[in-house]
């Protein structure tokens, strides 16, 4: 299972709003639910079948580190404008290539598009993570090696002059 294929469920999930999806391939078993509350949208929850569980999974929408105050977006002021770059899939996140490693960006770096942030590893798949948009690195929500949900924020990107 790559990232592609996790998309393709998440898709499918909003697309014909699935509350839970389940998958059993090559040994492998995928289970995708949505989180009974979700106060900032939804959140998707995928638990491993290898993962022992009593009973069903909730997890609690942590506040993410950082400054919390930036918004999702921001309308232009003084020509600058926020975006935040959110995550694809659910997984942990490393901020450095290899252990040891300085981290691909800091707060105050400028980023490129196509410039690799961060590091998703989502079931043994190692998935860089992009910039779509060039600007500079305004907030980090995340530590290195935190896990993080579908659409949790991992970075706010100052764009504009």
């Amino acid at each position: 299972m790559n990232l592609d294929d996790i998309r393709q469920i998440l898709d499918l999930m909003r697309e014909h709003d699935l509350e839970e999806f389940e998958l059993e391939r090559d040994g492998l078993k995928v289970r995708v639910r949505k989180a009974a509350v979700a106060p900032h949208g939804q959140h998707v929850v995928m638990v491993p079948s290898s993962v022992p569980m009593a009973g069903p999974v909730t997890l609690a929408a942590a506040g993410p580190a950082g400054p919390p105050a930036i918004p999702e977006a921001s309308g232009p002021a003084d020509g600058l404008e926020l975006a935040v770059v959110k995550s694809p899939i659910v997984g942990t996140l490393y901020r450095c290539p290899e252990p040891g490693a300085p981290a691909f960006v800091e707060v105050g770096s400028m980023v490129k598009k196509g410039q690799v942030l961060c590091i998703i590893e989502a079931m043994k798949l190692m998935n860089d993570i992009e910039s779509d948009r060039e600007g500079e690195v305004a907030a980090i929500y995340v530590e290195n090696g935190q896990p993080v949900q579908f659409g949790d924020r991992l970075f706010a990107l100052k764009i504009g002059t």
